[in-house]
């Protein structure tokens, strides 16, 4: 398969983690290929057997989870597979270990060895999204040409109206397009 047809989605441990599937489904009808990496809390909301099932790939969990094929350092070789990251849905915590180059799990570590561009879709409480830190590391992963989308305002998973809430599937699959179709 063309490598302009290959991305990665991290999935992060928020309550929007079920949209990503939604993600997967509208990618693959696009024909792309899509390789999932889910931190650890992100197995709170949804399984890897769900994601498994819906992108037709192997999910990555652990940065030290054992290979089941031949041995290839798994945040190497991903990170050289794919013409973008996509992060569905990002948290405050993984967009600040991304600013600061904290590389302490398999998507991070993918995210620092990658080339390729990297798109964050933001899904969080409106509190979260108007921290004075979140802002300012969204700002400097801006500055160094991470591109973000989103969020939106409407109901969030307190049942509060605000922003915070992940961009649609429409919009993250347009924007991913726009990218690839400029790779």
């Amino acid at each position: 398969m063309d490598v302009k047809k290959k991305i990665i989605l991290g999935v992060c441990g928020s309550i929007a983690a079920y949209k990503s599937c939604e993600i997967i489904r509208r990618l693959k009808d696009e024909g792309i290929n899509v390789t999932v990496i889910m931190s650890q809390s992100a197995e709170q909301f949804i399984t890897p057997l769900t994601l498994q099932t819906l992108s037709g790939n192997r999910v990555y969990q652990g940065l030290f989870d054992l290979a089941v094929e031949d041995f290839d350092p798994e945040h190497v070789s991903l990170a050289k597979k794919s013409s973008l990251i996509l992060i569905a849905p990002a948290t405050a915590n993984i967009i600040g270990k991304i600013a600061w180059g904290i590389c302490d799990c398999l998507l991070t570590c993918v995210i620092m060895a990658s080339h390729s561009p990297i798109l964050i879709a933001p899904a969080m409480n409106e509190g979260m999204w108007q921290s004075k830190i979140l802002q300012e590391n969204i700002s400097k992963l801006k500055r160094l040409g991470y591109k973000f989308i989103g969020p939106e305002k409407g109901k969030l998973s307190d049942g509060s109206i605000g922003e915070g809430r992940l961009a649609s599937a429409d919009k993250i699959i347009q924007e991913v397009k726009k990218i690839l179709k400029g790779f």
